[in-house]
Parts: structure tokens; C-alpha cells; sequence
């Protein structure tokens, strides 16, 4: 019998989250978390550690550091938990992800030309005011709510799940879904773009690079440095990163516009753009999952990839 705390959390988190569907072309199958509550994986972590925090610290308000998704993820949450946030995302931000944090009532603070500078804003108001800083990847309620919810649903989705690839910024979700699938046998890899590729760099120089300054990339929530607990995960656990260039993301939007009819910013397709590259090879056997991590796109960027791959 399910323990009555374990019941009201699965209550909780099927109001306020969704089960996001998945779409089989062949032998690949693509989790869309473009349709997620907030058009992002992001919601998950969010929710999750809005949910663990006591409310005593939560009263005391959030503070976050974000590229826009996980910044719209709390926002949401906090809807949820009566808590008040801010979120510092750097001028790379899209105004169609920083309007929709606004939207959802958390205060929006541009901060610097990089997700970085943002996040050293972000912990030095935190540490002004007594706020909880909230971090979108060095944390592990975060890493179970991202990556450990998605690995359960996708297991329960495709029976012969074989082997998952995902995009890295951090390694947020990664480092959840290493935790949760490798001890099932489940080979988990992950995508970066070159231009911006943290957790590639840091496994090649094979040590964490927490401090980091890549090219721009019109994957944003791919920038940034890592994590020491992301790394190790990674470290241990996943098979291979590929690296993609900005032209194979934009035409993997393209794609997922005209294959799975959807709607995916860059960041979300990155993923999509290592296989269809052969950056990332699926599995020799058995279902091979792609994760589809957003939808929060700028409309004008949109339409360029669209253009860009006729």
C-alpha cells in the first residue's frame, strides 16, 4: 500500500503538472515538454522544491537566477505555495520568456550580458535580504523534480526504453534523469551546442567548470557554467555528449514544426538536432527517447528557423 504522504504528493503534482504525451516516429519517441504547464520541464523542479522548502523560509521570498524557463517554473509554483519571487535572467533572456514570468506574478530583473552574471546577482540579493536562492540546476530537489518525475512517466510511456538523450545547460535535468534510469539499465546521453558547452568542457578537462564563458547560442538555456553535483552525475552515469551546431538547432525547430507539429524553441530542439545529425546515435536496440524540454520561443526567431529550412 502507497504511504498517505506519498498519495497526497502524486495528488499534488497531477493538479498542478502535467503528464506530458509522448509521439513515436519509428523507433524514436519525443516527450513534449513544450506542453508542460509553464511550456518547459522546468515546472517540475520548481514545483518540487517550492513544495519541500519549509514555510517559514518561503516566507522570507525566492530568489532565482534564470535563462527564462525555470524562472517562469517558480513563478508558477510560488502561484501555488503563496510565495514571492524574483528572478534575475541576463539581457539574452527573449522578452517572450522574461513577459511571461511577469505574467505569472514574480518580479523580473535583467542582469547582465550572460546567464552567470545573472546568477551572481541573483545569490548577492539573496544574501542582501534573507531570501532562499533557488538554484535551476545545483540542487537536488530540483534535479529529482526535473529529471526523476520525466524518468518515471517516460518508463511507464515506452515499455522498451532503451537508451534517452536530452539537452544539457547545467545539467539540472540530466543529473535527475542518470539518477533515476541507470539503475535500470536505461542509458541516458545529452546534447549541447558547440558554441556553448559547459558540461562537454568539463568533462573533456575532466573537472567541473563552475565558472564559464562560451560563444553566444540561440539555445540560451543551454548556457552557463555546471555544477560539482551535475558533473558527477554526468561523470558517472552518461554514455556520450554530442555537439551541434546553431544551424542543425535551427533546422531541427524546423523540424519539429513540420514532422511532430509542434512548437519548440532552440534550447528544446537541441536534442532533436544531435540525432538528426548523428551527433548522438539512438539505440541499437530497443526505443530510443528524445526530450523535447520547451516551447517558449520568440515568435520573430520562430519564423526565422521556419524560413531558414525551406
Amino acid at each position: 500500500m502507497v504511504p498517505r504522504g506519498r498519495r497526497r504528493a502524486a495528488c499534488y503534482r497531477r493538479c498542478v503538472l502535467r503528464q506530458t504525451p509522448v509521439v513515436a516516429r519509428g523507433a524514436l519517441y519525443f516527450k513534449l515538454e513544450n506542453l508542460q504547464v509553464t511550456g518547459s520541464f522546468k515546472a517540475r523542479g520548481a514545483w518540487r522544491k517550492l513544495r519541500a522548502m519549509p514555510a517559514e523560509v518561503r516566507a522570507r521570498g525566492v530568489v532565482a537566477a534564470s535563462a527564462g524557463n525555470h524562472g517562469q517554473g517558480l513563478a508558477y509554483a510560488a502561484r501555488h505555495v503563496g510565495a514571492a519571487v524574483t528572478v534575475y535572467v541576463p539581457e539574452t533572456t527573449p522578452a517572450v520568456k522574461r513577459d511571461a514570468i511577469a505574467r505569472l506574478g514574480a518580479r523580473v530583473v535583467v542582469e547582465g550580458a550572460g546567464y552567470d552574471a545573472a546568477e551572481a546577482a541573483a545569490r548577492a540579493a539573496a544574501r542582501a535580504t534573507g531570501a532562499a536562492f533557488v538554484s535551476p540546476f545545483d540542487d537536488d530537489d530540483v534535479i529529482e523534480g526535473n529529471g526523476g518525475g520525466l524518468a518515471d512517466e517516460l518508463v511507464a510511456q515506452i515499455p522498451d526504453l532503451a537508451r534517452v538523450i536530452a539537452p544539457v545547460g547545467g545539467g539540472g535535468l540530466i543529473a535527475g534523469l542518470v539518477r533515476r534510469l541507470r539503475p535500470r539499465g536505461i542509458d541516458v546521453a545529452g546534447a549541447q551546442p558547440r558554441a556553448n558547452c559547459a558540461m562537454y568542457e568539463s568533462l573533456r578537462q575532466g573537472r567541473a567548470l563552475t565558472h564559464y564563458r562560451g560563444a553566444p547560442t540561440i539555445a540560451e538555456g543551454c548556457e552557463g557554467a555546471v555544477c560539482e553535483r551535475t558533473f558527477a552525475a554526468v561523470r558517472d552515469g552518461v554514455a556520450e555528449i554530442g555537439l551541434v551546431s546553431e544551424e542543425a538547432i535551427r533546422a531541427a525547430v524546423a523540424w519539429c514544426y513540420r514532422r511532430l507539429g509542434q512548437i519548440v524553441e532552440p534550447t528544446g530542439a537541441v536534442a532533436v538536432a544531435a540525432v538528426r545529425s548523428g551527433a548522438v546515435a539512438a539505440a541499437p536496440a530497443g526505443a530510443t527517447a528524445i526530450v523535447v524540454t520547451g516551447g517558449n520561443v520568440d515568435p520573430d526567431l520562430f519564423e526565422a528557423c521556419i524560413a531558414a529550412s525551406v
